[in-house]
């Protein structure tokens, strides 16, 4: 198995889920797990645009990646390929459901060995990214 998903229900229309993601530094505030802070060299959100950040962990180490925007379709999907080790895309649909959004997040690994590796990492992390990303968007920030 080389995917993970997670969904979540955020009770704000996609607009505003999606606003957490377009702006450079509301998404740096919110991304990676608990405990994570951001900081970005290069931040192009537009479909093929480049993202360039550190990860600075907290246990003080540094977590350089390289990633592509594939796709950015407004208030609907965001398509992430890591571009640096372990090489995985991250596709991120938001869909009106009710007063909010379902925020489906969906990780795919090139290699499904890789995947099983860092699974234990994987699945808390990803779940840690919505509880950030919900608490970013209630902020209204």
């Amino acid at each position: 198995m080389n995917t993970f998903a997670h969904t979540c229900l955020i009770p704000a229309a996609p607009a505003a889920v999606f606003a957490a993601f377009a702006a450079p530094q509301r998404l740096a505030r919110w991304w990676g797990p608990d405990g994570f802070r951001n900081t970005f060299a290069l931040c192009d959100f537009r479909s093929g645009g480049a993202w360039r950040f550190t990860m600075h962990g907290p246990d003080g180490r540094d977590y350089p990646n390289e990633s592509q925007f594939v796709e950015v379709l407004p208030n609907a999907r965001v398509v992430i390929r890591h571009l640096n080790a372990p090489h995985f895309v991250l596709t991120v649909e938001l869909r009106a459901e009710g007063q909010g959004t379902r925020v489906q997040w969906t990780q795919v690994f090139d290699d499904p060995a890789v995947a099983q590796a860092v699974r234990h990492i994987v699945e808390p992390s990803n779940a840690q990214n919505l509880q950030r990303l919900a608490a970013e968007v209630a902020s209204g920030a």
